[in-house]
């Protein structure tokens, strides 16, 4: 079997699209396509189900997929570091929201580390910074909430992120029961607010989406490091917007409560971006590849 054409397989297996595939692999459209279908005629078996929007692996497509891809990296490790390296060392620099990062991203590519991979992260909220960074060459990967546009960059969508509008107890009792929902966001115009920008960004989102507005208030604490938003809000700073992934526990442990229970809550789509090509080198394919499994249960 020709390694050419499992290696054209492999990379339109991890990207997910014969259009991105030939982007990563150098090819054109075509030639990523008639690869494929020579592959398919030797083995006797289709390996992907055409979609509207990408291709779908089949069994088999993904059983080969998983025989594969180990034996391909590590040969390809061979041709780019040589024979006589006593050991491989791939570092990894991933940039990425300060709080999304450190608890989901981090922990999830940790188990790489035993595979040889060492990691270097950058916290940067602010998107375009990451993106900008990722296209100058100072990051490997980014984790954005705005999908690049052009083609030197790539964009998996990663998961999305539900955003709870929260206070302390005391504030909710203040309130009472159903005063939101019976009179409107007018009831929390003298909370206090805590956010990470003077802009509100998190806040205004949270009104524009559910309440079809923008918050008549003014941010009372900035931090920006939505770990201290969380913690300031728990201890009666005043009411925020945060991820319920972020304030989940606090909701549990009843440090913090959601003042609104929407019946179509506000969303926002982490994606995962690379630079066009880079997918091809093994140690950036795996950490992708790990990032979009792992965030299936985020």
């Amino acid at each position: 079997m020709d390694l050419a054409l499992l290696r054209t397989f492999v990379t339109v297996h991890r990207a997910g699209s014969f259009t991105r595939a030939a982007a990563l692999l150098g090819l054109s459209q075509p030639a990523v396509t008639s690869q494929i279908r020579t592959l398919e005629r030797q083995l006797g078996r289709p390996l992907f189900l055409r979609r509207a929007r990408g291709v779908t692996p089949t069994t088999m497509g993904d059983e080969l997929a998983h025989r594969a891809a180990p034996h391909l990296d590590a040969l390809v490790e061979i041709a780019e570091t040589g024979l006589d390296e006593e050991s491989v060392v791939r570092t990894l620099h991933l940039a990425g929201p300060p709080e999304f990062t450190s608890l989901r991203a981090l922990p999830a590519l940790t188990p790489l580390i035993s595979q040889g991979l060492t990691l270097r992260s950058t916290f940067l909220a602010n998107s375009d910074e990451a993106l900008e960074g990722l296209a100058a060459g100072h990051h490997d990967l980014a984790i954005a909430t705005a999908r690049p546009r052009g083609g030197l960059l790539t964009a998996t969508p990663l998961c999305d992120e539900e955003h709870v509008l929260v206070a302390a107890p005391r504030w909710a009792a203040r309130l009472g029961p159903g005063a939101l929902r019976r009179k409107g966001p007018v009831v929390l115009q003298k909370l206090p607010v805590v956010e990470v920008h003077e802009s509100l960004p998190l806040v205004s989102r949270y009104w524009a989406a559910v309440f079809d507005g923008r918050p008549a208030t003014a941010g009372t604490v900035i931090a920006p490091d939505l770990r201290a938003v969380l913690e300031c809000t728990a201890a009666g700073a005043g009411l925020a917007v945060l991820p319920r992934y972020l304030c989940e526990g606090a909701l549990e442990r009843g440090e913090v409560v959601a003042l609104l229970d929407p019946p179509v809550p506000p969303l926002r789509t982490y994606f995962l971006a690379a630079r066009t090509g880079t997918l091809a080198l093994p140690h950036i394919a795996r950490a992708h590849e790990w990032l979009v499994r792992a965030a299936v249960d985020w």
